[in-house]
């Protein structure tokens, strides 16, 4: 006979089985699910539509002393799109194998972690444990598309500047070792559309100065910059790829038809900011158009320069300080980065807010954004069991 199967494990898969995907998430069918969880915990219920149809979920746990500053565990409920064709199960029937293995959008970002603040604190309640904090959890919209219409003007709400947050958590990703990782910090997102414009023509000629030896110089530029990071990253083993900056070439538009030599081509580059490249940049991708030749111009698609990070220093910072305890309780041996892509993390940490990125994922293969997507049974209960010792000595932090 089968073992039952954990009713967290359920809960959980029944969370993944909601299509929040993007572009066109159910974000109804999700705040009715959170809606009952909310009850089952006995938070208080908000939902915030800081756009139509785009509703951010606010449960609160009120503590025994409201005016302290209060724990965030803010969580996404957006998943990116799916190409079931890759999929070994369907993205959205969490299915689950004989090792225990879940598959499903979502899995590892980040339906885990929003469920597993909530089951480990349902034990918390069961278990008669009343924190000296208020806790609150948010549950956001959009974070997949850039949090415009998410997190960006939630926190600039005044319900959320009344939470009095002093520290939040917030999604990080997997890791293959035993350790797991936390992020204080995040790179900076900058995405640039460059178009080069030349002389137009037939295809059979070799007429000077074209669209496309312009875009192979630009191309050249930015793939050659590339190198050198990625060689950067590889001759220094105490550096992390939230150390460097990454390029990628990611969209090309132009041309018409083969024998048309076209008037302009467009090439996009998703660029990832280290701290020490935010302010200089720019500066390069201007000397790159203006060596490449002339009528060539540039627009940025995406920028935010998040300059503000989380003190992860011993005995500097009192959150962190009761953070990194926690986890020794339960034998979680920590990485500390700061993270390579983006997150909702950026936002709060804007907003003055100590914000640490975690998801107890470890000895786990990186699967976000993946085919294939999937968490372990065993790895999703052992991240209940760190998520109740994190919120039971977070939130019963005294007063400093």
């Amino acid at each position: 006979m089968a073992d039952k199967e954990h009713p967290a494990v359920t809960n959980f898969r029944n969370y993944i089985r909601i299509k929040t995907v993007q572009p066109n998430p159910d974000y109804a069918s999700c705040t009715r699910f959170l809606q009952q969880q909310a009850q089952e915990l006995g938070a208080e219920f908000q939902v915030v539509e800081c756009e139509p149809g785009k509703p951010s979920v606010v449960m609160t746990v009120t503590g025994q002393d409201p005016s302290l500053p209060t724990l965030l565990l803010n969580s996404h409920t957006d998943v990116v799109p799916v190409f079931p064709e890759f999929w070994k199960y369907d993205p959205f029937d969490a299915h689950k194998d004989e090792k225990g293995d879940i598959y499903g959008r979502g899995t590892q970002d980040m339906k885990c972690v929003g469920i597993q603040y909530l089951e480990a604190l349902k034990r918390l309640k069961k278990e008669g444990h009343s924190l000296l904090r208020t806790v609150h959890l948010t549950f956001v919209p959009e974070e997949e598309v850039g949090g415009v219409d998410g997190m960006i003007k939630l926190v600039q709400k005044d319900i959320f500047k009344k939470m009095n947050i002093g520290l939040a958590l917030d999604e990080g990703y997997a890791n293959p070792t035993e350790k797991m990782m936390v992020f204080y910090g995040e790179r900076s997102p900058f995405c640039v559309m460059v178009t080069c414009r030349g002389q137009p023509g037939h295809g059979s000629q070799f007429l000077p100065e074209t669209a496309g030896e312009k875009l192979r110089r630009i191309i050249n530029s930015f793939m050659n910059f590339r190198d050198e990071e990625k060689q950067k990253l590889k001759d220094n083993p105490s550096l992390s790829l939230g150390d460097v900056v990454t390029v990628n070439l990611t969209m090309l538009e132009g041309g018409v038809q083969f024998n048309v030599i076209p008037a302009e081509l467009k090439v996009g580059f998703d660029i990832r900011l280290c701290r020490s490249q935010l302010d200089t940049f720019e500066k390069k991708v201007q000397e790159w158009c203006k060596e490449a030749g002339e009528d060539i111009s540039y627009e940025i698609a995406i920028s935010f320069k998040a300059r503000t990070f989380t003190c992860v220093e011993d005995g500097k910072n009192k959150w962190w300080d009761t953070f990194a305890a926690a986890c020794k309780k339960v034998n979680v041996q920590l990485q500390k980065e700061v993270f390579p892509a983006s997150t909702d993390s950026r936002f709060i940490r804007e907003a003055g807010i100590n914000a640490l990125g975690f998801s107890p994922m470890n000895n786990m293969p990186r699967l976000l954004h993946d085919h294939n997507e999937f968490l372990n049974e065993k790895v999703f209960l052992r991240g209940i069991d760190i998520y109740y010792q994190l919120i039971l000595d977070l939130a019963n932090l005294k007063p400093f």
